[in-house]
């Protein structure tokens, strides 16, 4: 079942039951204030009807009367001041009965009091109020009058029972028109949800750019906000997701490609090895070979591996750092690299901090310094250098054309191919240079002369 479905009914159910409690009790307290202003106004009437006829007994020689005048008077006088609703008791026995109610034996007994007293009675198909009280006469001798007053009340409950017959009707007629606009009302109110839910499936359908419409300011449309918002997150994340596949995909195919020359030269003279009959020298020259190839092949995969690594940034953990100790540290690692190399390197640095991955920063570090050696002769002097905001490698070495700058950083591409690949160049480290970059939100700036040298910085945003 549906949600506005679900609280369309509970609101039903509440309705109905809350608009059948008040007005039962509405209606209860109706008919029992009707009742007792009936009580109240019989209870003034045989008060009053009492008084006179107690006065009327008092007033006459009932004694001195026949059996015969005697009942006649009670007879008249009762009638006279009460009508046909009344009866007369003489110690405990009837001697006046106008209404036609049988008194039960030892009924008498309630209405003993000098104060109305009454029971309510059903007979048949009527309802009837039955109220006495003993009259204030002078004792004459053991005479003991008692006046009861028998009244049909039967109108009062079947008012009760019109209204209540009405009241049902009214009830269901309202109840029906309610149910109807509550209906209605849940399901304009939960609108909203019910587009959250068609947008939900849309985007899981793979209809990234499906958004929900915010009309109103109340929960639903906040809630309706935070699901755009956690959308965006989501595109974008996809997006990112997107573009580290593609980045991987080209990567893979460009490491396929790289390996078919290494691997096609070391099948040629593994199988030379294998058989053909070759001098010893032309033997050692062919395992140097295939142990040269293989050897680029591991740096080129543990290369392949650390870029592709790069993509997964919570293997990342930075914090600040003295980039001064950094360049100290990066120049320990480069020494022997230096002097087998036959070159000088120059090292500065001013004292400033920047939140960084170390190991990853000494990984960019060494890499530019590796393509200022390959790129350098001989008794050159390479710099080291970090500024505020800044560090570069500067080398006096062979130069790269302009046209050639932008593709550098590109993974696999080599500006001079065979004499990188002389020097054991695969052509991925500034490629790695480069997202290490991006990952510290700095970026690479690199500056070349063809024949005067190059200049690789690495420069920060201010505000890390």
């Amino acid at each position: 079942m549906k949600l506005w479905k679900k609280i369309s009914l509970l609101t039903a159910v509440v309705l109905f039951l809350a608009m059948g409690i008040f007005g039962g009790g509405m209606l209860y307290e109706t008919w029992k204030y009707n009742l007792n202003q009936t009580v109240s106004s019989y209870q003034q009437q045989i008060k009053v009807n009492a008084y006179v006829i107690a006065q009327e007994i008092n007033n006459n020689p009932l004694s001195r009367f026949s059996e015969v005048t005697r009942k006649s008077f009670l007879n008249y006088t009762v009638q006279k001041y009460g009508g046909t609703d009344y009866i007369l008791l003489k110690n405990g026995k009837e001697v006046v009965n106008l209404t036609g109610y049988m008194l039960v034996s030892g009924e008498e007994k309630r209405f003993s009091g000098s104060d109305p007293e009454y029971v309510l009675q059903k007979t048949e198909n009527r309802h009837l109020l039955v109220m006495g009280q003993v009259l204030k006469t002078e004792k004459k001798g053991n005479l003991k009058f008692q006046l009861i007053l028998v009244k049909d009340i039967s109108g009062i409950y079947e008012e009760m029972a019109k209204q209540m017959w009405l009241f049902i009707l009214v009830y269901l007629v309202v109840i029906f028109f309610a149910v109807d606009i509550v209906f209605w009302l849940v399901r304009m109110v939960l609108k909203p949800l019910t587009e959250l839910e068609n947008t939900a499936g849309a985007i899981s359908r793979g209809d990234w750019q499906r958004r929900c419409r915010v009309r109103r300011n109340d929960e639903i449309g906040k809630v309706s906000v935070a699901f755009n918002r956690m959308a965006d997150k989501m595109e974008e994340q996809m997006e990112e997701l997107e573009t580290v596949s593609e980045h991987r995909r080209q990567l893979l195919g460009s490491l396929t490609h790289e390996l078919k020359t290494p691997m096609t030269s070391i099948i040629g003279y593994s199988d030379t090895l294998l058989h053909v009959k070759i001098s010893e020298e032309q033997q050692k020259k062919a395992l140097e070979h295939i142990n040269s190839e293989c050897r680029r092949l591991e740096r080129l995969s543990g290369k392949m591996m650390t870029l592709i690594g790069l993509y997964d940034e919570d293997r990342i953990h930075k914090e600040p750092y003295p980039v001064e100790k950094l360049i100290q540290e990066v120049a320990d690692l480069e020494r022997y690299h230096m002097q087998d190399s036959g070159m000088e390197l120059q090292i500065y640095s001013e004292s400033w901090e920047y939140r960084m991955d170390v190991d990853l920063m000494e990984s960019l570090l060494v890499n530019l310094l590796d393509n200022a050696i390959k790129a350098s002769e001989e008794g050159s002097v390479i710099e080291l250098h970090g500024e505020k905001g800044c560090i570069w490698v500067q080398d006096h070495g062979k130069g790269i054309p302009k046209e050639e700058i932008p593709k550098i950083t590109e993974a696999f591409y080599m500006v001079d191919k065979s004499r990188s690949r002389k020097a054991g160049g695969i052509g991925m480290g500034l490629a790695l240079c480069q997202k290490i970059a991006e990952i510290h939100g700095a970026r690479l700036l690199i500056e070349s002369t063809v024949g005067v040298g190059t200049r690789i910085c690495v420069i920060f945003q201010e505000e890390n």
